[in-house]
């Protein structure tokens, strides 16, 4: 975007800016964390901090996106595909429970596979914490503590800690640099000579520390790789420079003594992709070490908002006074329509987590985004392709932060050749394919049970997300690079599909739907069926896909006459059962848990648009059904998804009361399958325990509260809630066509908008229930 173009954007949004821009978007305590999950998170895409504001010991703990244990393996059954007809014949015959028994006999990956989520020390592996580094103080007096405060801007990515002892004023700064690829830690007394403190590095296991030559504390190490022990090596250094006093590097600590301020510099990084990480980590700290503190500062900053400040909210407006944030949730649970800025912090928050958690070039978030405390990270905080990976991406067009797609688009493109080998191992089938779960390893084989690990809605899922980017970008340079990608799986899905002789539909055989279970008519509690409903919405929608992409590329003219005729005989986008709900298979099973935490049966509905209220009413209708019976309360990632079925329903008081559920309150860290999602003090979400697919769903959710535009026409507040329409604005928002979208409303009713392109384009809009063809103004 060249400058004539920021200064008109600029000047189009100075309308819409009005008090939005003063919303207190930070999180603040009164009290230092007591537990992980209380900390608070900072990153720059590749590298993490999170401190605790500890007094007398601070723990920050410091991550790497790279950093997994485990490596590439070949976990392929090459015998499985032998397998198949047998499985399929015994699935033909209603014979479901042989089926999955001949299926973990045959035709799951090979070896322990995931580890069943216990994968560190596996080839799988795990995403793994890097380390804690731990300052110990020393303040010459056994006084208490007071006016106490840390906090988290998200609006400059900063925090801090303050407190004063004996008269003496104490503050830490911490920002993950968005200008030199380091981590910051400026700590001052206002007082000369009152810092007194140790800096210590460790980790759990696989490190060792010492003090260098150059006067810094480094930490070494080597992961387990799950089968020599000889994995990824990382390396963590710190170095401080000191304003009065000394540092003394000894006995694998720094140590400083009667400073009046001290800057922590903090490089790291692994040999993934970088065989000379080792002078990477080296060069890094130096070069920021040569820049003065103020300028990284502002420089970081500036960077920052580059991405930040793209999209401003409000719903009315801003308080002069807010609690603290605990406390504040307590409240927001009691009289949550009192506080209409809390769901535009939380908004906000998913932005910042996403800008901080990933980086073009780099990986996309995992179950965990950036942020680990442990070696073994729950489920490996690896990449699950049956929501969680997806869900990570699905606020990212509409909040303005196109470009954060694209990592994931790399981790798909790399998993390729590894699918292909999986799609003939199993299937004897073309293209690629890949099931349930994956890593930084490209793993695409089924996992190691049949009753989840064979679900083949990965891949094309998958696809759902890079076909998304282009749907917003128009990008067709883009649509050449991911096209090899649509196309190979739709070859997979279009090789292996059978006829179910029931219906005449083609299938896929065998499958299932998304960790759910069924009865059978003789009570058996089973997974594996032919053609479950998520499969054949994902075949249908990613047929379409590559139809229309060979005809924007004009190219596979056969191909694409192929697909047509096949879209023909596939299953509708949904089929309606006898109790009016939209069936999750072929047949309409009875169900063991009405209320089991996926909906996977409801992807035509979102992240897809097979099932809109305009387009398919009665399969709207009949959504509505399924998730009244689903209920709404589950893992925060699964409120987070019905959230977003309720705003494509238009129904967005229903969305709120979801919303408003995600934000309950808690410190719960335990594993959980069932109901009682929510977030901890720091606004992550909790499955528990914490899953950073909640906080990205929930603010994917509040986007399409404010705009939805995959029907073909972009509306405007289609699912607002009753607190949210009294007054409000936005800036900012994105929507499919390239489209930007700025509007303010009073009284439920939009009272000015904008929409605005690269290149003035005939659109339609619905404004006020009204719709209307008009022409975007030049960007």
């Amino acid at each position: 975007m060249n400058m004539k173009i920021i200064k008109r954007f600029l000047f189009v949004l100075l309308p819409f800016l009005g008090y939005s821009q003063n919303n207190q978007l930070e999180l603040w305590y009164t009290k230092p964390a007591s537990q992980w999950e209380e900390t608070l998170p900072l990153g720059n895409g590749r590298l993490g901090i999170m401190p605790d504001g500890g007094i007398e010991t601070e723990k920050l703990v410091l991550n790497d996106i790279t950093l997994w244990s485990g490596s590439s393996q070949d976990a392929n059954n090459y015998k499985a595909y032998t397998f198949l007809p047998q499985i399929r014949e015994l699935l033909l015959a209603n014979k479901n429970s042989e089926a999955e028994q001949l299926i973990n006999q045959n035709f799951v990956c090979t070896g322990p596979g995931s580890g069943s989520g216990d994968g560190a020390n596996v080839q799988f592996g795990c995403y793994q914490v890097l380390a804690d580094m731990t300052l110990k103080f020393d303040y010459k007096t056994k006084s208490q503590p007071v006016n106490y405060t840390r906090n988290l801007n998200i609006r400059t990515a900063l925090a801090s800690t303050q407190f004063a002892i004996d008269g003496v004023t104490y503050k830490r700064e911490y920002f993950a640099g968005f200008d030199d690829d380091a981590l910051f830690v400026k700590l001052t007394s206002s007082k000369k000579g009152k810092l007194n403190f140790t800096v210590q590095l460790n980790r759990p296991e696989h490190f060792k520390t010492e003090n260098e030559n150059d006067n810094s504390l480094v930490m070494t190490g080597q992961l387990n790789n799950g089968i020599d022990g000889k994995g990824m090596k990382y390396k963590a250094k710190v170095k401080a420079k000191i304003t009065d006093g000394s540092a003394f590097y000894a006995n694998n600590t720094i140590e400083v003594k009667n400073a009046t301020e001290v800057i922590l510099y903090i490089s790291a990084g692994t040999d993934f992709k970088d065989k000379s990480f080792e002078s990477s980590v080296d060069k890094i700290l130096d070069v920021a070490m040569e820049k003065k503190y103020d300028d990284q500062k502002k420089i970081h900053i500036q960077n920052y908002q580059k991405l930040f400040n793209r999209v401003a909210l409000n719903f009315g407006k801003p308080v002069q006074k807010t609690l603290p944030t605990n406390e504040r949730l307590d409240a927001f649970l009691k009289e949550p329509d009192s506080d209409t800025e809390l769901p535009v912090l939380f908004y906000q928050y998913g932005r910042y987590l996403s800008i901080s958690s990933t980086r073009v070039g780099l990986l996309p978030p995992n179950l965990q985004g950036l942020w680990a405390h442990q070696v073994q990270t729950p489920w490996n905080g690896d990449y699950h392709l049956d929501v969680n990976v997806q869900m990570n991406h699905w606020a990212l067009e509409t909040g303005n932060l196109s470009e954060l797609n694209l990592p994931l688009k790399d981790l798909v493109k790399e998993m390729v050749p590894y699918g292909e080998k999986t799609a003939k191992a199993y299937y004897n089938a073309d293209g690629w394919v890949a099931h349930v779960i994956t890593n930084v390893w490209g793993f695409t084989e089924p996992g190691e049970s049949a009753s989840w690990g064979i679900a083949k809605a990965g891949s094309g899922w998958l696809c759902n997300n890079l076909w998304n980017h282009y749907l917003y970008t128009k990008d067709q340079n883009y649509l050449a690079e991911i096209y090899p990608i649509i196309k190979g799986a739709a070859q997979f899905y279009n090789s292996m599909l059978v006829k179910d002789p029931e219906t005449g539909w083609l299938v896929t055989s065998p499958s299932v739907s998304p960790e759910n279970s069924f009865l059978l008519p003789n009570g058996q509690d089973a997974h594996v069926c032919m053609g479950p409903t998520i499969d054949n919405q994902i075949v249908r929608e990613l047929f379409n896909g590559v139809i229309t992409a060979s005809e924007k590329l004009g190219i596979d003219s056969e191909l694409r006459n192929d697909l047509e005729k096949r879209l023909k005989l596939l299953p509708p986008s949904g089929v309606i059962g006898p109790d009016g709900r939209i069936q999750e298979w072929l047949k309409p099973y009875k169900e063991p848990d009405p209320q089991h935490r996926h909906v996977s049966h409801l992807y035509g509905l979102y992240p897809a648009s097979l099932i809109t209220p305009e387009s398919t009413p009665d399969l709207a209708e009949a959504a509505k059904k399924t998730l009244e019976v689903r209920g709404d309360d589950g893992p925060s990632w699964s409120i987070a998804y019905k959230m977003l079925f309720w705003s494509r329903l238009k129904d967005g008081n229903r969305a709120y009361k979801l919303l408003k559920t995600i934000l309950r309150p808690t410190l719960a860290t335990n594993i959980n399958y069932g109901a009682g999602g929510g977030v901890y003090p720091n606004l992550l979400s909790a499955g528990p325990p914490f899953q950073i697919d909640g906080n990205f769903g929930a603010t994917a959710g509040i986007g399409e509260m404010l705009i939805q535009s995959h029907a073909g026409f972009i509306e405007l507040l289609p699912a607002m809630p009753d607190a949210w329409l009294k007054e409000g604005e936005v800036k900012g928002l994105k929507a499919e066509g390239n489209f930007t979208i700025n509007m303010k409303w009073e009284k439920g009713k939009v009272t000015k908008y904008e929409v605005l392109s690269p290149v003035p384009t005939k659109v339609k809009v619905k404004v006020n229930g009204e719709l209307k063809e008009i022409t975007s103004s030049k960007l």
